[in-house]
């Protein structure tokens, strides 16, 4: 699963503080997907046009370990990370909201825009989401991901106690 940030793992707003940085906010949801498509089996990563450190450190509470940041164009790093990961363009999904997000998109196996993402995308997806990016989103698509694979009983089964 490829996930972009600005409008996808935060709402795209871009707070600047007063001593220069930036502020980014991340949904706990989101996060605890991310963690449980990870104990399923799936790998995650970010590839994203901005560069921030606040990214790190989200990817590592994660244990998402392939982040790569202020890229201009997302089909190369795409095809590399896939290479060095051993996987196909159908056993990809990517998530994204903007342009520099239709590349990759249009060459995965699953794509998914999220609800706040401009027309072209949503156009170029095979699932749009619900909820909007820095809300959830990714949510439903590991959920989706997962009910695709047939894996999603097996696992919702694991939070639910028999009375």
């Amino acid at each position: 699963m490829v996930l972009d940030v600005d409008g996808v793992l935060t709402t795209g707003q871009l707070p600047y503080l007063d001593a220069g940085g930036e502020l980014k906010l991340f949904h706990v949801q989101d996060g605890s997907s991310i963690k449980l498509w990870h104990r399923t089996g799936g790998q995650s990563a970010i590839i994203t046009g901005r560069n921030t450190p606040a990214v790190e450190k989200r990817a590592k509470d994660l244990g998402i370990h392939h982040v790569i940041q202020g890229v201009h164009e997302k089909l190369t790093p795409y095809t590399n990370l896939r290479d060095q990961m051993g996987l196909s363009d159908a056993e990809i999904a990517v998530v994204g909201d903007d342009w520099l997000d239709l590349e990759p998109m249009r060459r995965c196996g699953c794509s998914f825009a999220v609800a706040n993402a401009i027309p072209t995308v949503k156009r170029a997806a095979r699932y749009i989401t619900q909820r909007p990016g820095g809300h959830g989103a990714i949510v439903e698509v590991v959920q989706r991901i997962l009910r695709l694979n047939g894996k999603w009983n097996g696992v919702l089964s694991q939070y639910l106690k028999s009375t």
